[in-house]
C-alpha cells in the first residue's frame, strides 16, 4: 500500500508547475510572455514601420531614442510612460525604435500583457538569469479601474523591492491616461476620502515612477497630411498632391478626427486602390 505521505507529495508535484525552460533568445528579437503555463513565445517577424515615417513625434522620438541607445550599450536608462492621444503612433514608436536600436546594439523587446502582470515577478526572475542580454519590456495601453489590484505588480518593475529590478531590465508603457486610471475616478475617490491627499496617492504616484513621461497630443492637418505623404514616398504610392489632399481631408471626416492610425487606415486603402503591397 502506498505510504500517504507519498500520495500527498505525488498530488503536490501535479499540482506545482514544471519549471520553466529559459527560452534561446538568440533565436529571435522579439517575444511575447504567456501565463498559465509560463513561457516566452519568440516572435519571428516583429510588425513595425521605420522610425524615419513617424511624423509629428520627434521630440519623444528623439528622447525615446536616446533612452534606448543608452540602455542597449549597458549604461543607466529610465523606464518609459508613453502617454496621450489615442492613434498618435505610441506603440508604433516603441517598437520602430527598438527596431533602430537593436540594428545597431542588440537587445530584445519583450511583450506583456497587463492581465499578466501578476506573474511578471517570474518573468525578472528568467531574464535575471540572462545577464548578457538586454531586455525592453512592453506593456500596452496600460490602464487601471477601481478595484484593479494589477499595479500593485508592476512595482515589481518600476521599483525592483528588495532584491531590485534587473541591471538587463527596462520597461516601456503606452497608456491613454497619463496617471494610469480614469479622471473622474481620482475626482470620486478624493471626494469621498477622509483624507483626500492620500486617498489616490498610491495609484497617481504609479506613474511617478517612470522616469520620462513622454506626451503625445491630437495632430493638425498639416501633419496628418504629411504623415500620408511620406507613407506614398516610402512605399512608391504615386498621387498628385491635391488629390491626396481631397481624399485625405474626406476620409479623416468620415473617421471624426484626425491621427497617425487614421493616416495609416487611409494610406492602406490608397494602397491597396493602387494595387500596391506593403
Amino acid at each position: 500500500m502506498t505510504d500517504p505521505l507519498e500520495r500527498i507529495a505525488a498530488a503536490l508535484e501535479r499540482l506545482a508547475p514544471p519549471p520553466v525552460d529559459a527560452p534561446d533568445f538568440d533565436s529571435a528579437d522579439g517575444f511575447v510572455w504567456h501565463a498559465a503555463p509560463d513561457r516566452l513565445d519568440a516572435v519571428p517577424h516583429i510588425k513595425r514601420i521605420d522610425l524615419s515615417l513617424l511624423v509629428g513625434v520627434d521630440r519623444a522620438r528623439e528622447t525615446l531614442l536616446a533612452n534606448t541607445l543608452q540602455f542597449a550599450k549597458g549604461l543607466p536608462a529610465n523606464n518609459a510612460l508613453l502617454w496621450g492621444a489615442r492613434g498618435m503612433g505610441k506603440s508604433s514608436l516603441v517598437k520602430a525604435v527598438h527596431g533602430a536600436v537593436n540594428a545597431q546594439r542588440p537587445c530584445k523587446i519583450i511583450e506583456i500583457q497587463r492581465e499578466d502582470l501578476p506573474t511578471i515577478a517570474r518573468l525578472l526572475d528568467m531574464l535575471r538569469a540572462a545577464p548578457k542580454h538586454r531586455f525592453i519590456l512592453f506593456c500596452d495601453d496600460l490602464s487601471f479601474s477601481h478595484d484593479d489590484q494589477h499595479y500593485k505588480s508592476l512595482k515589481a518593475v518600476l521599483d525592483g523591492g528588495v532584491q531590485g529590478r534587473p541591471d538587463n531590465v527596462v520597461l516601456y508603457a503606452t497608456s491613454n491616461r497619463r496617471h494610469l486610471m480614469p479622471r473622474d475616478m481620482i475626482e470620486n475617490e478624493r471626494g469621498s476620502a477622509i483624507n483626500p491627499s492620500e486617498a489616490t496617492e498610491e495609484k497617481v504616484s504609479l506613474s511617478d515612477r517612470f522616469g520620462l513621461w513622454l506626451g503625445f497630443h491630437p495632430c493638425d492637418q498639416d501633419a496628418y497630411l504629411a504623415m500620408i505623404r511620406g507613407y506614398c514616398d516610402a512605399y512608391g504610392v504615386a498621387i498628385r498632391d491635391a488629390d491626396l489632399r481631397a481624399e485625405a481631408i474626406e476620409w479623416q471626416a468620415t473617421r471624426g478626427g484626425r491621427s497617425g492610425r487614421v493616416a495609416w487606415q487611409y494610406f492602406t486603402d490608397l494602397a491597396g486602390r493602387k494595387g500596391i503591397s506593403l
